[in-house]
């Protein structure tokens, strides 16, 4: 797996960097540009709301969830090759895709095999990046998720010229061309040279030494490396961090999924429904490096899970705006008021799962990381679809998002709260203890400053208090 060069942030990582950008662009500012065709695919296989929103939910649940499975390609052949196998397996995932003649088809090709795909290109590049900078990790992280505005802004564009002209099948057709680039951003990422030291081979997972009794052995010894339950087991700030992003995830997507299907039916052009997606991708581009640069000073180190957890609770409350009204001029404004809290998701989401987790675990915990934000994605935009379906009001869909926004919100910054109240007692509590068991000793070096054993069992016992 490609290791930080011996130069940490060399001329090299930052043209790494910028292949970050522009993967993390291809696939995660993909899955909003899903809403553009969701009228037209819901007329093309004549399909309710909920059975039209598992293609944008299997979709992005892949991108997502194939984690695990690219701890263990990125493990065994290296960032380069797993990104470009992603590209291929994207590419053909949307190719296939516009040959479909049923949901169910749409929803293996361009749904499962593009977003597995997705995952494999956009996690290598996350993984590459925190091997690549340590001292601007923070703005690398935001610059890269800058890319996603990038990719939020330009992707709907794109989407409403070719739906028009070449119809949705064209458009998915030259989807598949546009993915293949993924494979040009693999091919930058410079592999391990045969000289890398030990210490930069500590980030990957050793394979076991014990002899294998077999498959379930083998596959236990798997999951304990690219899952990481003892991490979840032992770190309480992952358990909550990690439950915290699960509940919010409920309700993040769905703005993205459905502010176009809401826009056009409450009788908004929809080129201009289009647009609104591109606003958000536009303001993300400016308003991220900021919020990543704003997170990386030094004072708020300690601070960024509780800047996470306001973001999310911004975010959520920017909902219900968009509830009041559906003219086109409140939705501008409702997007640009969404922009800056959904930059602060995006730039600390990966960071402040880095500031809890060491880094030689950060790959299979990040693995696991994104299996439960899956389990949330799969089901978030269907719930919302068969609440859509039951009661025709898409102010409802918003609540729903708003919910478990401010919700996932308060409990994060609560728990964190009283997790950083145990943390600063416990030293306090030690020190208050060490100070009585110092004074006992020190009487005794006194006493008999000839004894070596007793000097160096009172040496001993200060540093270990200490």
């Amino acid at each position: 797996m490609p290791q930080a060069l011996e130069r940490s942030e060399g001329c090299w990582a930052w043209v790494v960097l910028l292949a970050s950008v522009v993967t993390q662009g291809l696939t995660l500012g993909f899955p909003t540009c899903i809403g553009i065709f969701f009228t037209e695919l819901q007329r093309e296989f004549q399909a309710s709301n909920s059975e039209t929103s598992w293609f944008p939910s299997i979709l992005t649940a892949m991108l997502h969830a194939g984690g695990p499975l690219c701890s263990i390609l990125v493990g065994r052949f290296g960032c380069r090759a797993t990104m470009m196998l992603g590209g291929m397996l994207a590419s053909l995932g949307m190719v296939a895709g516009s040959f479909c003649h049923t949901l169910g088809q749409l929803y293996l090709t361009a749904g499962f095999i593009t977003g597995l795909g997705m995952c494999f290109s956009f996690q290598s590049s996350i993984t590459v990046l925190g091997l690549y900078f340590t001292r601007w990790r923070v703005l690398a992280n935001a610059l890269a998720s800058a890319g996603v505005s990038l990719g939020i802004m330009l992707w709907p564009l794109l989407s409403r010229y070719l739906l028009e002209e070449l119809g949705w099948r064209g458009t998915f057709l030259i989807f598949g061309g546009v993915l293949l680039h993924c494979c040009v951003c693999g091919a930058v990422v410079r592999p391990v040279p045969a000289s890398v030291t030990r210490e930069a081979r500590e980030g990957l997972p050793s394979p076991s030494k014990r002899p294998s009794r077999g498959c379930p052995a083998a596959c236990g010894r798997a999951i304990r490396r690219h899952l990481a339950f003892d991490v979840l087991r032992d770190n309480v700030g992952y358990r909550v961090y990690s439950l915290g992003v699960v509940w919010m995830i409920m309700g993040f997507p769905l703005p993205h999924v459905f502010l176009v299907p809401y826009a056009v039916r409450h009788g908004v052009d929809e080129h201009k429904a289009a647009l609104l997606i591109s606003v958000i991708g536009f303001s993300n581009i400016f308003l991220r490096p900021m919020a990543g640069l704003v997170a990386g000073r030094r004072e708020f180190a300690g601070h960024r899970k509780y800047l996470f957890s306001l973001a999310a609770l911004l975010n959520g409350l920017t909902n219900l705006v968009c509830v009041a009204s559906a003219d086109f001029r409140v939705l501008v404004g409702y997007c640009l008021v969404y922009s800056v809290s959904m930059s602060g998701i995006g730039a600390l989401l990966f960071q402040v799962l880095m500031d809890i987790v060491p880094m030689d675990r950060f790959s299979s915990a990040l693995g696991l990381f994104t299996v439960l934000e899956s389990i949330s994605i799969l089901i978030s935009p269907p719930l919302a679809g068969l609440l859509l379906d039951a009661i025709n009001d898409f102010s409802y869909v918003f609540y729903m998002s708003s919910f478990f926004l401010v919700s996932a919100a308060l409990f994060m910054s609560g728990s964190f709260c009283v997790l950083g109240k145990k943390e600063r007692q416990g030293p306090r509590a030690e020190a208050k203890g060490a100070i009585p068991a110092a004074a006992p000793e020190q009487g005794l070096a006194m006493e008999d400053t000839d004894s070596p054993e007793k000097q160096l069992r009172v040496e001993i016992m200060y540093v270990t208090s200490v």
